[in-house]
């Protein structure tokens, strides 16, 4: 079956949703069940899903797993882990699950020995073996990179940053904004930085630019073309171009087609996590995704934590037209995971052609987005308790405080308890209310994820969870979820304006508004 709305389970959902929209329907109602929470929530290690506050009965749930049947998500799955080309509009494969196969069954060479320089390199620099151009040690690595070669390490490295080894410094520059390279480089000694340079084309804009204008300030602190060599590495598979840069051919690690890169988090462009945690760390990162991919491979549907979370997510976007879904990390570690989040899920959902060459019957990808709690309740969360949209949300929280401070386990037990707060009161609301302003309706469903603790390993279970829901979610709207053509065109274009504000005249048609918009920022200057 290739069309969802055309599946038996399709018209038996439309029937099912109309039980949880009528005006007598209470979210809390279900719990008269008292065993609702053991029915409706999953352990996979040292993670647990609780889905028990959504729009859920026994039949509905049995409806969308048959959803999924049809739709042939247990072949989807099998297919990706056998490495078919499941990108099917640039005929390649997704294999970032190959990544994190540990390396006494990994029969990859190439993974086995990127992993083997990745040892070597950041040994090096770790031991103070790898020097400057001064012969000082690395004291600070400044990545480059936008996309995923910027948000996964960058959100990982502030995840794990209670497991530092060492006093090293990252930094991540990804926007082409000047300021965000100059305003760094001003606090940076050149002898003791070191570059990388992430971008699997060794083409893309902003990482083109700020490379350069990097190597121009390390230049002008050194003349020397070799200083180029000690203080630049390179994440590539454009080899050529990252040695006509300057950069030696042992300092390049590489890219490959296989590996998407929303995806690509796993390879070296984990890179600077590596250098922050260690290796041992950030081989238990590939060893907790690995730990997800086995249970998302092999655990049967209905317990199976990634295609629960998209069956719900595709649930609420097709059949009470939700627009948006809330992640919110009760955990300042991982404040940055819903942007890294955004890119995963709507780079890869946002599609509006099947895999058969046709418009898609249902909507597809909502917008993602969230903050972390605490802080996002003095802010949106008015909108998640008494605005109109319906915006299902997921908790994630932390069971063990990451700091040891003054007073921790007291100070983490209130943000637990606002994490578990929020959510029930979400649900019940206070409808009761005489006063109308003061009236919440609730029925506002949720999902609650709890970790044990936020180390490497269960920090790639959480980020592995997130990748194959998504998957699911394109298997069942029969979209491809590993391409990104819409992004390019917003770049073709950009490079003829380009060309327009650095020259006198604009030489090629274009319409009134952005025609007077050049003329006004040329006007100004």
């Amino acid at each position: 079956m290739t069309n969802p709305t055309e599946t038996d389970a399709w018209k038996g959902l439309q029937y099912h949703c109309a039980d949880f929209k009528r005006d007598d329907f209470r979210l809390a109602q279900l719990f008269e069940n008292q065993d609702r929470f053991s029915q409706f929530s999953i352990q996979h290690e040292n993670l647990l899903l609780d889905y028990s506050k959504n729009f859920a009965s026994r039949e509905s749930i049995k409806t969308l797993i048959q959803l999924a049947q049809e739709m042939d998500v247990p072949e989807a799955i099998n297919a990706m882990f056998a490495g078919e080309k499941i990108n099917t509009t640039e005929d390649r494969a997704a294999l970032h699950t190959a990544l994190r196969i540990p390396v006494e069954e990994n029969s990859n060479p190439e993974i086995i020995d990127c992993l083997r320089r990745m040892d070597a390199f950041v040994a090096a620099i770790h031991s103070g073996e790898w020097q400057g151009y001064s012969g000082e040690k690395i004291t600070d690595i400044v990545n480059i990179g936008i996309g995923g070669s910027d948000l996964g390490p960058a959100f990982v490295n502030e995840a794990l940053s209670a497991c530092a080894i060492n006093e090293l410094t990252l930094h991540f520059v990804s926007n082409i904004d000047p300021a965000h390279l100059d305003d760094l480089l001003v606090t940076l000694n050149p002898a003791t930085t070191l570059f990388i340079v992430s971008s699997k084309s060794f083409s893309t804009l902003e990482t083109k630019e700020n490379a350069e204008a990097a190597r121009k300030w390390l230049l002008a602190h050194n003349e020397s073309i070799s200083s180029v060599e000690k203080h630049f590495i390179a994440v590539t598979s454009n080899l050529d171009a990252a040695t006509d840069f300057g950069i030696a051919s042992t300092n390049l690690f590489p890219m490959w087609d296989w590996v998407g890169g929303r995806f690509s988090l796993w390879s070296a462009i984990g890179l600077p996590v590596a250098l922050a945690i260690g290796m041992e760390n950030f081989r238990s990162l590939l060893d907790g995704a690995y730990s997800m991919d086995k249970h998302f491979q092999t655990a049967e549907l209905g317990k199976n934590i990634p295609v629960m979370m998209a069956l719900l997510s595709v649930w609420y976007t097709a059949f009470f037209d939700a627009h948006s879904h809330a992640v919110i990390p009760y955990s300042q570690k991982l404040e940055q995971f819903p942007k890294y989040l955004q890119q995963l899920t709507m780079e890869s959902l946002g599609k509006s052609v099947s895999n058969d060459n046709e418009t898609v019957s249902t909507k597809t990808g909502n917008v993602l987005w969230g903050s972390a709690g605490t802080n996002c309740q003095h802010s949106f969360f008015q909108l998640l308790h008494q605005g109109t949209e319906l915006i299902p949300i997921d908790f994630i929280s932390v069971i063990k405080p990451t700091s040891d401070g003054s007073n921790a386990f007291r100070r983490h037990n209130q943000l637990l308890a606002n994490s578990l707060g929020q959510s029930l009161a979400l649900m019940h609301g206070n409808s009761a209310s005489p006063d109308p302003h003061r009236r919440i309706i609730g029925n506002k469903p949720s999902n609650t994820l709890l970790i044990d603790e936020l180390n490497p390993y269960n920090l790639g279970s959480l980020i592995a969870i997130y990748e194959h829901k998504t998957y699911v979610q394109s298997v069942i709207w029969n979209i491809n979820a590993f391409d990104q053509w819409g992004v390019e065109l917003g770049k073709k274009q950009a490079a003829l304006l380009f060309n327009a504000l650095e020259s006198e005249s604009v030489d090629f048609d274009l319409d009134n508004s952005t025609l007077g918009l050049i003329e006004h920022i040329k006007n100004q200057r």
